[in-house]
C-alpha cells in the first residue's frame, strides 16, 4: 500500500558500471542453517521485477517487538509509509561472469535484517562484487525465520512439503539480566555466521550444488569459479560493526575490515589484540560518544592500516534504507535523517570504503581516486571523530 507522497522517495541504484540482481539463501532449514541476501552483478535486469523491501509481513511485526509497540498498529503504520517500496536490483536474474569477483560480507544492526541495507549492498555489487547481506539468528533481528519438520515420527525427509515456517523474533534484554553477557554472546554467534556465509560461497565457488530451501529460480551453479576468495572482507553497522571485529578475530580470510557506526560495547577486551587486518571505521557525527571511541582506538596500529572518518551531519540511521524512504520531518523527528542529504552521505561512505578495499584486496579498479577520503578530506567530513575523548560517558 503505497501513498503519493512515497512516489519522489526511493532507494538508490547502484552507481558502478555492473547491473545488480538479488536472490536468497537458506542452507540448511533449521536455526543452525546459514541464511543471507545475495547481492551480485547480473547479465540483465530487463523482464526481472524488483523485490519488495520488506519482504514478510511477519518482519513489520518483529520491528514493532524491538520498538516496543503494538504489532497491529506498527504493521499499519509501516505499511502505508514503507509497503510499496522496492530494492532497485533484479530479483533472481542471471549472474554475469566475468573473471572473479572479490566477496564482502555485511553484518546488520540490532533490530534489522537482511533487506535495510539494500542500498550500501546494491552500489558495492555495481561496483563489481559479491555481496552476502546475513540475516542473523542470535535474538538481535527484529524477525527472521527457519523451518521445522512438521512431525518428529514422519519421514523427516526436510522435503518442503515436510517444512513448516518458524519465525525467531528480537530478544529483548530482561529487566535483571546484565547486558553484556548477552550481547557478547550474540556477537559471538553472529562472527559464526559471517564465517559460516563465507564457507558456503568458498562451498560454492567449488562448485558444490546448493540446496536452496526457499526454492527460487536462480542457477547458483554459475557462481562455480566467479569468486576471488583470496579477497574478502567484511563490513557492518552498529552491533554489526562489532561483529565485524569479532569476525576479523576469528577468521584471517577476512583480509580487511569496514565498520560503520559500530557499537564496541559486546566485544571482550581480549579481542583486540587478536585483529591482525587492516580496519575502516566510518562513523556518523551525533551517535558516539567517548567510551565507545576509546575502545575503536584500542585497534589503532603503527603497523596495521587502522582508519576512522566522520561524516558530518549524519546520524546513526544515516546507513541503513530507512534514511533514503521517509520524509524531511519525520525522517528528523525519528534521527532517520540528519542535517546532511542522504545521497551525498551514503556517497562519501561507499566511496571511502571502496577506496580502503582497493587498497586492501589488491585491487585493479579506479577506487584508489578516492583515497583522500579515507583521510577524511572532505568538505562534508572530519578526520578522525568530533567527539572530545576527556568525556566519561559510555552509555549507548
Amino acid at each position: 500500500m503505497g501513498n503519493s507522497w512515497s512516489n519522489s522517495l526511493q532507494i538508490p541504484r547502484g552507481k558502478g558500471p555492473n547491473e545488480v540482481g538479488c536472490t536468497d539463501l537458506m542452507m540448511d532449514h533449521t536455526v543452525q542453517g546459514t541464511f543471507f541476501r545475495l547481492y551480485y552483478p547480473c547479465e540483465t535486469s530487463a523482464g526481472y521485477e524488483n523485490p519488495p523491501w520488506i519482504p514478510k509481513k511477519e518482519y513489520l511485526y518483529g520491528l514493532a517487538d524491538f520498538l516496543k509497540k503494538n504489532r497491529s498498529l506498527i504493521e499499519k503504520v509501516f505499511n502505508y509509509f514503507y509497503g510499496s517500496f522496492t530494492v532497485p536490483v533484479a530479483w533472481n536474474a542471471p549472474f554475469k561472469p566475468s573473471g572473479k569477483y572479490p566477496v564482502i560480507i555485511f553484518s546488520h544492526g540490532l533490530g534489522a535484517f537482511r533487506s535495510l541495507y539494500s542500498g550500501i549492498c546494491t552500489e558495492i555489487a555495481s561496483q563489481g562484487f559479491i555481496v552476502a547481506a546475513v540475516e542473523h539468528r542470535d535474538g538481535s533481528s527484529s524477525a527472521t525465520y527457519y523451518y521445522k519438520d512438521k512431525s518428529s515420527t514422519e519421514n523427516s525427509s526436510s522435503s518442503v512439503s515436510n517444512l513448516e515456517e518458524t519465525w525467531l523474533y528480537y530478544r529483548a534484554l530482561q529487566p535483571t539480566e546484565p547486558e553484556f553477557q548477552l550481547r557478547n554472546k550474540q556477537v559471538q554467534q553472529r562472527a559464526n555466521e559471517c564465517i559460516k556465509a563465507l564457507n558456503l560461497l568458498t562451498d560454492i565457488n567449488t562448485g558444490s550444488s546448493v540446496n536452496n530451501v526457499l526454492r527460487l529460480p536462480f542457477d547458483w551453479s554459475k557462481l562455480k569459479g566467479s569468486m576471488d576468495l583470496c579477497k574478502t572482507a567484511v563490513m557492518g553497522h552498529s552491533f554489526g560493526g562489532a561483529t565485524v571485529i569479532e569476525s576479523l578475530s576469528k577468521e584471517p580470510k577476512f583480509k580487511c575490515g569496514i565498520a560503520l557506526d559500530a557499537w564496541m560495547f559486546p566485544l571482550n577486551d581480549d579481542v583486540y589484540p587478536r585483529v591482525n587486518q587492516p580496519i575502516l571505521f566510518i562513523n556518523s557525527e551525533k551517535f558516539q560518544w567517548a567510551g565507545n571511541i576509546i575502545r575503536m582506538k584500542k585497534l589503532d596500529s603503527t603497523t596495521i592500516q587502522r582508519k576512522m572518518i566522520t561524516i558530518r551531519g549524519s546520524v546513526h540511521q544515516s546507513f541503513p534504507d530507512f534514511t533514503f524512504l521517509t520524509g524531511p520531518w519525520i525522517g528528523k523527528i525519528l534521527k532517520l535523517k540528519g542535517e546532511i542529504n542522504p545521497q551525498i552521505a551514503l556517497d562519501l561512505s561507499n566511496k571511502a570504503t571502496l577506496a580502503f578495499l582497493q587498497k586492501h584486496l589488491k585491487l585493479e579498479n579506479d577506487f584508489n581516486q578516492w583515497d583522500p577520503l579515507i583521510d577524511g578530506e572532505d568538505d562534508h567530513l572530519i578526520p578522525g571523530t568530533n567527539i572530545n575523548l576527556l568525556q566519561s560517558n559510555d552509555s549507548a
